[in-house]
């Protein structure tokens, strides 16, 4: 993790729904700062510094905030993101110092092609794991270059940099590599599934038009040889 991005923070003195609909309308994110037992603070970030800084710092981004002259390590905890024009609503930050061990879960990056006819499962996509506040990895890269059907990558099969804890149960899986399965086959089972679950389709009137088509061009079929053979 590169050392984190300073920002300065401005103290949030107003409140409620029209106070944070102010503050984004002058493209600032309204945040709060918990920890270390104390009150949480509440700021306001400069919103695109904010956004650029979450960006390259990952989904374990650490801030270096400026609030009111002071620097405070803050760990991105909580994203609050707009469904409709993707800008961030919220944040919630959790106060750390240098040194300190921290408690996160670190995404996981699949690279690399397998075998021909596999399919590659992501079992899991983030594992959790203990790192010093200003050293936690941004990703823990899995290869799965060549990988054979029956290739399994387990928790504990990880490249942790050093300082790095594995808090995670050691056999989680994390990558699974398998056969790919046809399509026919996956209707197949598909169809074995509902027979087992007891779920029947109702049969669609385009469906009752075409076996009436096909019966009735097998009744003139039968005729014909019938005709012929007199």
């Amino acid at each position: 993790m590169s050392a984190p991005e300073k920002i300065v923070a401005e103290a949030r003195t107003e409140f409620g729904k029209g106070a944070a609909r102010r503050i984004r309308r002058d493209n600032k994110i309204p945040a709060v700062i918990y920890g270390h037992g104390n009150d949480p603070i509440h700021v306001i970030l400069p919103g695109h510094q904010t956004m650029m800084a979450l960006k390259h710092g990952g989904a374990n981004a650490l801030l270096a905030l400026d609030v009111d002259g002071s620097e405070q390590l803050a760990l991105t905890k909580d994203v609050q993101v707009d469904p409709i024009r993707r800008v961030i609503e919220h944040l919630d930050f959790v106060a750390v110092i240098r040194g300190e061990k921290v408690t996160v879960d670190v995404p996981i990056h699949v690279v690399g092609d397998a075998a021909p006819e596999t399919l590659v499962v992501n079992e899991n996509t983030v594992v959790s794991v203990e790192a010093e506040a200003t050293h936690i990895p941004e990703f823990f890269e899995v290869s799965v270059a060549g990988a054979v059907a029956g290739t399994q990558i387990l928790a504990k099969d990880l490249d942790l940099p050093s300082g790095t804890t594995l808090l995670a149960d050691e056999e989680l899986l994390i990558v699974n590599v398998t056969e790919q399965i046809s399509a026919e086959a996956l209707e197949a089972e598909l169809e074995e599934a509902e027979a087992e679950a007891g779920i029947e389709h109702d049969v669609s009137d385009a469906e009752i038009a075409d076996a009436q088509v096909e019966a009735k061009a097998e009744d003139a079929a039968i005729e014909a040889e019938g005709t012929d053979s007199e």
